[in-house]
């Protein structure tokens, strides 16, 4: 009985430690959340997606250093129309008319979630540019002016300037899709009540910025996009598991310049309880706080790994 009344009295007193501070953290939050907005106003606010805690926090974790094996085109999978840099992070594509040309990287990925960074300039696109992943099989070099990427049963690739997606050489619709119902509760697809009103679905093609983020989940067979901070949902499913999965990109433009990176990734293992709750407070500061980690009423050690963990 001593023991547990000992025990008892340690355990009251080791909460207690806790919850001034939990409480003067949530106080913090709950009075400055109101003050500032963390959203920023974009085209592709309105077609995001909610994202899993295993992506935000690749997403808000500091990229691999420079010089990643994942980050290089690669020299043999290439077609000759294009030329690589010494580091073959960038790919060229040479002024060759009536010619679809592409490139893939250099190292594939059989499982994990991967996110790679491609910077192609909106302006140096073309007809054709078209965005994806590929196995090792892929087209990568093609007479006149076609979509490579996707015009396979072995690769899914996304047109950037008519926004369609392609695989096993047919289009699978519009990506991102804008949706907006007539009602309140969710009607399923196949419903007789969705009339064509409570669909909208945009006039004419979303212009991509020069930025874009590439998301591979090779454990769910996935592939989707990141494009101006927003995660535009699943553009692929059912991707074969188990098999080397390679970024890939293919254009008809003389002086493309297409720059890839890979920024980061995780297993399949869950994040663990200290990166969720570096996730759960960079979320409450929003993106335009993220200077004032130092305000956080925290021991300066959480305050480092909040700051560094962004």
């Amino acid at each position: 009985m001593q023991w547990t009344a000992h025990r008892r009295t340690e355990v009251r007193i080791t909460t207690n430690l806790f919850i001034p501070m939990g409480l003067s953290l949530s106080t913090w939050f709950h009075n400055r959340t109101k003050k500032h907005s963390s959203s920023f106003s974009s085209v592709f606010s309105s077609l995001a997606i909610p994202t899993s805690s295993r992506l935000k926090i690749i997403l808000n974790s500091s990229p691999v250093p420079p010089g990643d094996t994942r980050s290089r085109w690669s020299s043999l999978h290439c077609s000759p129309h294009f030329l690589l840099s010494a580091d073959r992070e960038e790919a060229t594509r040479l002024p060759v008319e009536l010619s679809s040309d592409g490139v893939r990287a250099d190292t594939g990925v059989k499982d994990g979630l991967h996110v790679w960074e491609v910077m192609w300039n909106a302006n140096h696109r073309g007809s054709h540019a078209v965005l994806g992943i590929s196995r090792q099989s892929c087209p990568l070099q093609a007479s006149g002016y076609n979509v490579l990427v996707g015009a396979d049963s072995q690769s899914w690739g996304w047109e950037l300037q008519s926004n369609q997606l392609w695989h096993d050489r047919l289009s699978h619709g519009a990506y991102p899709q804008k949706r907006r119902m007539c009602c309140t509760k969710t009607i399923p697809p196949w419903s007789s009540q969705l009339s064509p009103s409570s669909l909208e679905v945009p006039g004419t093609p979303f212009p991509i910025p020069e930025r874009i983020l590439m998301i591979l989940d090779a454990d769910a067979g996935t592939l989707g996009f990141v494009v101006d901070g927003h995660f535009l949902g699943v553009a692929f499913k059912d991707l074969p598991c188990g098999v080397a999965l390679f970024p890939a990109v293919s254009s008809v433009r003389g002086g493309a310049c297409i720059r890839l990176r890979y920024l980061n990734g995780a297993t399949r293992n869950p994040p663990g309880l200290m990166a969720l709750c570096g996730l759960v407070i960079q979320h409450h500061l929003g993106r335009k706080r993220q200077n004032q980690v130092d305000k956080l009423p925290l021991p300066p050690v959480l305050q480092r790994y909040v700051l560094l963990s962004h």
